[in-house]
């Protein structure tokens, strides 16, 4: 076991972490909020490059609700929107409180957020293509997708593990089938696509987004462990905007 003091992004207090396993992505966890280092990670992210983010237009796809940066943004930012998927469920409706919404169909209409945030969702999408796409309609000009997904294959090309035929099959592209913890299912997520940092070059091909990828190792904060890198995709303002400006990163 492993244990450090410092300070969680998540819960925005002093605390401690321990780890209990030598995987730390999902065993080293914030004592006072159970938040994990992905999560700590993306946090970090929104603090440094999105100070603002409490009077920001919010859209978080999936979020585990009261942990990681749901916690705060529920809390502390206004605009925020928290959904999930429902199947069979009609976009936009309100179950328990979460807005339903297809991450490859949004219901939103162009432009309505200045940041949308997915955490490990990518990784189990059928049309990751149709989703940045939607993502990169709804973003306002000057506006990003922040997001977190195990990048697998690094610097090997992504692999793509299984598909959807068009009668609603699910076709296992490689065997054996993966799964992850769902929040809504006890069945767990099927893995579908193993990416790798290629997915800068998907995300532009499909939506005109330009990504960097952010390594972050900061043991003060929580933030080690492996895949817990952080994208953003950007979608640069027009000419003589004065949306949201380029994360500092991307300005110098």
């Amino acid at each position: 076991m492993f244990q450090n003091d410092g300070y969680c992004y998540c819960c925005d207090s002093r605390t401690q972490f321990v780890a209990t396993s030598d995987w730390w992505r999902d065993n080293y966890r914030c004592t006072n909020c159970d938040s994990l280092p992905r999560e700590r990670a993306l946090m970090f992210c929104i603090e440094r490059f999105f100070p603002q983010w409490r009077s920001l237009s919010i859209h978080e796809s999936s979020p585990v609700l009261g942990r990681g940066a749901n916690r705060r943004l529920a809390k502390e930012a206004p605009a925020y929107i928290a959904s999930h998927y429902y199947p069979g469920v009609a976009p936009g409706t309100i179950v328990n409180g979460i807005r339903c919404e297809n991450l490859e169909h949004l219901s939103f209409g162009d432009e309505s957020f200045d940041l949308h945030i997915t955490q490990d969702v990518f990784e189990h999408l059928f049309d990751p293509a149709a989703a940045c796409h939607e993502i990169a309609r709804t973003l306002r000009p000057g506006g990003a997708h922040l997001f977190t997904t195990p990048l697998v294959r690094k610097n090997e090309p992504t692999r793509f593990c299984a598909s959807l035929a068009p009668d609603g099959i699910v076709v296992q592209l490689v065997e054996p089938p993966e799964y992850h913890g769902n929040p809504l299912s006890s069945e767990g997520s099927l893995v579908t696509v193993n990416w790798g940092y290629d997915i800068t070059n998907f995300i532009f091909e499909t939506s005109g987004l330009f990504t960097e990828i952010l390594f972050l190792d900061v043991l003060e904060c929580g933030i080690r462990a492996e895949y817990i890198e952080a994208p953003i995709a950007r979608k640069f303002p027009r000419k003589n905007s004065r949306e949201l400006k380029p994360p500092p990163s991307l300005q110098q």
